[in-house]
């Protein structure tokens, strides 16, 4: 799994430029954990919870995910210096509000059907494909 920015794709760049910007001029410490993986580091991922140890943490395989597309970020706010992994913290949903107000999809947002608080992926980016 890459953390690389540089992978993403050139239309979805600047989105999270603008992302990151945000989150920084607003006081939040946070580090993008994710943004490229290969089909198998998806596959690695979707098996976690079912066929390796550990949580369900994806629904997607691979093919399925935005990251396999270079279209998605994971973040993680830091707090007094450690990762904060906790998704009812109030960090999260300000982070959430400021990815929304660059037209990202959040999938920690209200609602979500499987929710990722560390997600965010470019709108219908199956369509760019």
């Amino acid at each position: 799994m890459s953390r690389d920015l540089d992978l993403l794709k050139p239309e979805f760049r600047p989105m999270i430029d603008g992302f990151l910007a945000d989150v920084k001029s607003a006081g939040i410490d946070m580090i993008v954990t994710c943004t490229y993986r290969t089909g198998a580091e998806q596959m690695a991922l979707y098996a976690q919870g079912r066929t390796a140890p550990g949580p369900i943490v994806t629904n997607a395989k691979a093919g399925q995910s935005a990251h396999n597309y270079g279209y998605a970020v994971d973040v993680v706010p830091l707090v007094n210096g450690k990762c904060c992994w906790d998704d009812k913290a109030q960090v999260w949903q300000e982070i959430g509000k400021i990815g929304q107000s660059h037209g990202l999809e959040w999938y920690g947002a209200p609602g979500a059907v499987f929710p990722e608080t560390p997600h965010f992926q470019m709108p219908n980016w199956p369509s760019k494909i």
